[in-house]
């Protein structure tokens, strides 16, 4: 994830990027991607395409890129995009 943030230039800023490798928390937040299209490609469930805003370590806001014929919201992903959020939380 470092790297990550390092490519994305957000390393080291408020923007934190965090690893699920057990899908623990995807679970707890039940946005488990388990469709049977996209595990048949990918080889087990992954998360939704989501973004959360936390406000003091709080979860104020849950955005969900997800729709009838696209679990992975790979079509359309600007529900859980920057902007998207912008405006949830504004």
């Amino acid at each position: 994830m470092t790297a990550w943030g390092e490519s994305l230039g957000v390393e080291g800023s408020i923007v934190s990027l965090l690893g699920d490798p057990t899908c623990a928390f995807t679970k707890a937040l039940d946005l488990v991607m388990d469709h049977p299209g996209p595990v048949s490609v990918l080889g087990n469930a992954r998360s939704k395409r989501f973004a959360i805003f936390f406000d003091d370590g709080v979860a104020k806001a849950v955005n969900v890129s997800e729709f009838e014929g696209d679990p992975s919201g790979d079509s359309d992903p600007s529900a859980s995009c920057v902007e998207a959020m912008l405006k949830t939380i504004s």
